[in-house]
């Protein structure tokens, strides 16, 4: 198989009269870490759904880990891709317990029920919520959870499979700071790993991207403004045309800000 795990050619999504995607090119590679940035109604959510084959597209073709849309089941698919989104909580069973919602996607569900699980998977989930620092929680409901620790359990289910492919859905919104910074230094390491899946990461903010990552896409009202290694999309020029206002943009030990320029 190429080293490619994501490959879109004119890809479109069209919602009733609106265009939420428009004519998006993207190549992404499995030793490629990726980011997609953009202001709200850019089209990041939507995208991200497209890569996980959750959404197809209205036009235009889409390859993920070497399989076409439209022509390959989607539900075998979807098993090998790692994806945590605030769509999927909202989804959990309020009883649901972490130890369970972390097991059960072996099976790429929410929601224990019957299933039969070996030692093997139990160790797997205790060894994942480790090291995302909730190892503690494993008894603990989800729904008692603190948004940062909902992150966390959810970025180690995801992981659970042994995906192919993550990705990671706007991880540190709604995060404090010693949050945040936790939750960045987390994936930072995993995106160091060698043995760590190709990851594609969304956000608003560009200083929540962790140290690690390689490549950025931007976009604008459904459309690509820039895309390709990080120091060349984040540029003052090319950010500010993302968000539509004049920035300044500083790195400093491989973490970035903007601000409004004065």
């Amino acid at each position: 198989m190429s080293d490619e795990v994501l490959r879109m050619r004119g890809v479109g999504v069209r919602r009733e009269k609106s265009m939420l995607l428009r004519d998006i090119d993207w190549t992404a590679h499995e030793d490629e870490r990726w980011v997609v940035i953009g202001p709200n109604g850019a089209g990041k959510t939507t995208l991200l759904q497209v890569a996980a084959a959750q959404l197809f597209p209205s036009a235009g073709s889409v390859e993920v880990l070497g399989e076409r849309l439209g022509q390959v089941d989607v539900f075998e698919l979807r098993s090998r891709i790692g994806f945590a989104s605030a769509a999927v909580a909202e989804r959990v069973p309020p009883t649901e317990k972490v130890i369970d919602l972390v097991l059960t996607a072996s099976y790429a569900i929410l929601g224990r029920w019957k299933e039969d699980y070996e030692s093997a998977d139990l160790t797997r989930a205790v060894e994942l919520l480790d090291a995302l620092g909730c190892a503690h929680l494993i008894r603990r409901r989800f729904s008692t959870l603190s948004e940062g620790e909902r992150k966390r359990v959810q970025i180690a289910r995801s992981l659970m499979p042994d995906p192919e492919l993550l990705l990671l859905d706007e991880p540190a919104a709604g995060l404090d700071l010693g949050g945040r910074e936790d939750l960045l230094r987390r994936l930072s390491a995993l995106a160091r790993d060698p043995k760590a899946p190709m990851m594609v990461l969304v956000t608003h903010h560009v200083e929540e991207v962790p140290d690690g990552f390689t490549h950025a896409i931007l976009l604008r009202k459904g459309a690509v403004v820039a895309a390709g290694e990080l120091g060349d999309v984040f540029t003052e020029r090319k950010l500010s045309k993302c968000f539509g206002l004049p920035l300044s943009v500083e790195q400093r030990q491989s973490r970035w800000t903007a601000r409004a320029a004065p």
